[in-house]
């Protein structure tokens, strides 16, 4: 049998070339498997085959001793499951020591969103006589007609914009690709945008890419967070914000007005619909208290 680090090598160059994985997720299974390595070597554990379920759970105890978040867990957890599920398809291992490991319970927190009055009031509060604020508004605007990804939006292109239908190539988790569609607010601000405030910030600089900083190289998806901040600074609002904020606001605006669960599922890039379900819940309390609020026998 090959030696681990052949294996690990050999996943991940399964992972790029037939799962097509985005970095980032590369880099969270090369670190908890890299973790477990260091593991197998305190139990003085010679080679992946001689990894056991025993072994598997003294690993999860020791998680839990080092006082690991349950999320961060059920993730250490599942890459392993997954490699060691890869050597077994592979036929490297008869057995995969996680298989029936089970994962600690994570508690549903429901996604935090912004109310359409207090997504108003961030919109009045961008100046959009200066170049930058006619790519904030821009910016607020795309991201909350098409709910895309803060990392999706750093990565559009020019040539990614059809303004004639209104929709967005644009390239998601795992570089899959879909087609969103933009509304007239949208296509107004990104149009005045691109046209006018991107040429200046441009600064000579030649590149495809439609959001820029202030020094015309494109805007990272950090950049975007740190905008994102200032926006609420200035509004005068309390309410924390995230980038993520503003994709949870279009799913659950949408359900709210109807939208059907499959093709806000489709808009948002989900691979299931499970993980479009969890808006759901939101709308039911909208649902339930303006029934309370309003009902004359409520």
């Amino acid at each position: 049998m090959k030696n681990r680090d052949t294996l690990f090598a050999e996943f991940i160059e399964y992972l790029q070339l037939e799962k097509n994985s985005s970095q980032h997720t590369i880099d969270g299974y090369k670190k908890d498997i890299l973790d477990f390595f260091l593991f197998m070597d305190e139990q003085i554990l010679q080679s992946l085959s001689a990894v056991t379920y025993q072994d598997a759970r003294i690993y999860l105890t020791k998680l839990y001793e080092n006082r690991y978040a349950k999320k961060s867990i059920s993730r250490k957890v599942s890459s392993l499951r997954s490699f060691y599920k890869y050597l077994v398809r592979e036929s490297y291992l008869d057995t995969n020591p996680f298989a029936q490991v089970s994962l600690p319970k994570l508690e549903k927190k429901l996604p935090d969103f912004f109310y359409e009055e207090e997504l108003e009031e961030l919109f009045r509060s961008i100046d959009t006589s200066t170049p930058s604020g006619e790519r904030n508004k821009a910016l607020l605007e795309i991201m909350y007609a098409t709910g895309i990804r803060v990392s999706e939006c750093a990565g559009i292109k020019l040539s990614d914009i059809d303004f004639s239908s209104s929709v967005i190539l644009v390239s998601g988790k795992g570089k899959k690709e879909r087609f969103v569609p933009f509304g007239y607010f949208a296509k107004e601000a990104l149009h005045t945008y691109i046209n006018s405030g991107r040429k200046r910030l441009m600064k000579g600089q030649v590149h495809p890419y439609v959001f820029v900083n202030q020094k015309g190289t494109p805007l990272t998806a950090r950049g975007i967070r740190y905008i994102f901040n200032q926006l609420i600074e200035k509004a005068g609002t309390n309410k924390r914000i995230h980038p993520h904020m503003i994709r949870h606001t279009f799913a659950t605006h949408l359900l709210n007005r109807g939208a059907d669960l499959r093709t806000v599922q489709e808009l948002l890039g989900h691979s299931s619909v499970s993980a479009t379900q969890v808006y759901t819940h939101v709308t039911k309390d909208h649902l339930k208290n303006t029934y309370m609020a309003h009902h004359p026998r409520a």
